[in-house]
């Protein structure tokens, strides 16, 4: 796998982990998991992030609940098949990962790099206080004609210059990856709450 195309998705989460594993899927009879970690901001806030890893990087019996992991990967998704929709599924794929005994410096615990195109008009909006707000769909190819689809917010003067990118043009986004809770209606009576997850836009560049 060329290493220029690994260069344009990169993740460098640290957390501590919260789940046990539960199975996801399988190719070519290397099991994948799903995990949890949860990661400090700057702020009193934490994001918890799921993690997708292979049965031959972590021992997936293991009970890892309360250690901190530095993990390297790339931000991933997948369309999950739910009735008569599909579903934008998240996760950080796994490359590597190494447990860390102490961690203070909490700027360094979340950080991503995104290189690649966007591929929905972008939404700018601001809120009932003024703050502005852009959303982004960034598609990044990924090796063997694959690519994922990562939703990414700006705020500010990034999401005033982020509103005239052009579907199609190639966009660097330097953030971090967050979680969000949501109120999800299913029908007239029943609604559920559910978590996303979006790359937090700190520095953008477009790239002519």
């Amino acid at each position: 796998m060329s290493e220029k195309v690994i260069e344009n998705n990169k993740v460098v989460v640290i957390g501590e982990v919260i789940s046990d594993f539960t199975f996801s899927h399988e190719v070519f009879g290397e099991g994948f998991y799903l995990t949890e970690i949860l990661v400090n901001r700057l702020s009193d806030q934490v994001d918890v992030i799921p993690l997708m890893v292979s049965e031959r990087l972590m021992d997936i019996n293991a009970d890892y609940k309360g250690l901190t992991v530095k993990v390297n990967g790339q931000f991933r998704s997948y369309n999950r098949h739910e009735g008569m929709r599909n579903r934008l599924v998240l996760s950080v794929f796994v490359r590597e990962v190494e447990f860390v005994e102490e961690f203070t410096d909490y700027t360094k615990t979340n950080q991503i790099f995104l290189d690649g195109y966007i591929c929905k008009e972008p939404i700018y909006r601001k809120t009932p206080l003024g703050r502005e707000i852009a959303d982004l769909l960034v598609a990044v190819n990924r090796p063997y004609g694959k690519s994922d689809y990562i939703p990414c917010i700006a705020w500010g003067r990034n999401a005033r210059y982020a509103s005239s990118f052009d579907v199609g043009g190639r966009v660097k986004i330097w953030g971090r990856v967050q979680s969000r809770e949501y109120v999800k209606k299913i029908d007239e009576v029943d609604s559920e709450k559910r978590v996303a997850y979006e790359v937090s836009v700190s520095k953008l560049e477009y790239v002519e």
